[in-house]
């Protein structure tokens, strides 16, 4: 990918992250999993490995690049700066992000903190998430109702003895399975009687509160992604204080569009670089392998397969940094349809160019001796969370009908003739 026109800086630091994950972080993916383990100690260790990295990408000046220009605390990027490196973390999904400390969903939680937290909250909580010596959860998806539409959200947080009583049952908190997690951003009902999208309220809840149980580990297509995980978690007349309230009650959907936005895009972004270096597997692959007398790279189809994943990749990508540019010119708010459509096209583009890949590898594709088949089973996960393709995708038309109208209108408007 071409970087000519970022600044001089933002080059330096492209270069400097390459090689970081090219030489270092994957490299390590073997020994990191190795230290990890099996059983329950998967959900007790903090690999040394990442620590390791960790101490690296901070000497490098590869520390907290997410948090944007609006930010005291963060590295000063825009959007678009910031996508484009996200990418190359994505080339070494389990080790880059957090050895970078820019991991979902830490930094999609660090930015709520940072916008929105109160100067106490930002002391006791987004100091030590952004040295990276605690992790976090949040705490939005439940079990019985669906989520893809929050406003289904069942989980109350009434007020009780000066402060909130959380009750409810989560799950898919990514982040909660973590050693180091030390609190969950959750969301839940405060008001029934308010307005629809006025009921809900973010509160933080300490991961060691009494009454917070992490159930289980889910798996994803047979992965458990320890140590952070994908957990169900109950919250049983769990008390926090009156301070632990987020912006303040009603507007719980507020912080929650604050945080999906650009995090949506850092999604996308390292989903592509997982989709480059599946590229680069499978062209390998194919030069390297012989079928039929010839090499596989020979067959016809096999060039149609490479060929399609190029553009595929290179499509989705500009979407992606439209997307970002849009955010940094007009807000997020203003670039909702822009952020749909990336949303909706890269997973299912990554997916794609993955499902060859694994096909060029035959057997050894579904195997665990390449990135390729958990890269494949989190992909096929993105196309639900942070909100379904359907969902994704009934937003872009209506905004598009919408768009369309007021155009129409202005243009009525304009020929209409001047009243006497």
């Amino acid at each position: 990918m071409s970087v000519v026109q970022l600044s001089p800086r933002v080059q330096q630091l492209h270069e400097a992250l390459a090689a970081f994950v090219e030489d270092e972080c994957i490299p390590a993916e073997a020994e990191y999993r190795r230290e990890l383990g099996e059983g329950a100690q998967r959900w007790t260790t903090a690999p040394q490995t990442m620590e390791r990295l960790k101490v690296r990408a901070r000497a490098l000046g590869l520390w907290n690049l997410f948090l944007t220009r609006e930010y005291a605390e963060g590295a000063g990027l825009t959007n678009y700066e910031y996508a484009v490196l996200c990418e190359v973390m994505g080339r070494s999904p389990a080790i880059a992000p957090e050895a970078c400390n820019c991991s979902a969903p830490d930094t999609g939680n660090m930015e709520v903190l940072a916008k929105f937290g109160s100067a106490a909250q930002k002391k006791r909580w987004l100091e030590p998430l952004l040295d990276g010596t605690v992790r976090s959860a949040f705490a939005m998806t439940e079990p019985g109702v669906a989520s893809s539409d929050a406003t289904n959200i069942c989980t109350r947080i009434e007020r009780k003895d000066g402060g909130y009583l959380v009750n409810g049952r989560k799950w898919w908190i990514s982040g909660a399975g973590h050693p180091r997690c030390a609190m969950f951003l959750t969301m839940g009902k405060t008001d029934l009687a308010a307005a629809k999208h006025q009921q809900q309220s973010i509160v933080i809840v300490p991961a060691d509160a009494r009454g917070v149980t992490v159930v289980r580990p889910l798996t994803v297509f047979g992965y458990d992604d320890a140590p952070h995980g994908h957990c169900e978690v109950t919250f049983d007349n769990v008390w926090v204080p009156a301070e632990n309230l987020v912006l303040g009650e009603g507007r719980g959907f507020e912080v929650i569009q604050g945080r999906l936005g650009p995090g949506r895009i850092h999604h996308c972004m390292r989903s592509l670089g997982m989709g480059e270096r599946a590229m680069e597997l499978m062209i390998e692959r194919v030069q390297a392998r012989t079928t039929f007398g010839r090499k596989i790279s020979e067959h016809g189809v096999v060039l149609d397969y490479i060929a399609k994943s190029r553009m595929e990749l290179e499509a989705a990508r500009m979407l992606v940094l439209r997307a970002a540019d849009m955010i940094d010119r007009v807000g997020a708010k203003h670039a909702l349809k822009e952020i749909a459509m990336a949303k909706v096209v890269v997973p299912s583009a990554v997916l794609a160019v993955l499902d060859r890949a694994i096909q060029m590898f035959g057997a050894g594709g579904v195997g665990p001796d390449t990135p390729l088949a958990d890269f494949w089973a989190g992909m096929r996960t993105l196309r639900i969370a942070d909100g379904p393709d359907e969902v994704h995708t009934r937003q872009i038309a209506q905004l598009e009908i919408r768009q369309h109208n007021a155009r129409r209108a202005s243009r009525q408007g304009a020929r209409a003739p001047a009243k006497l």
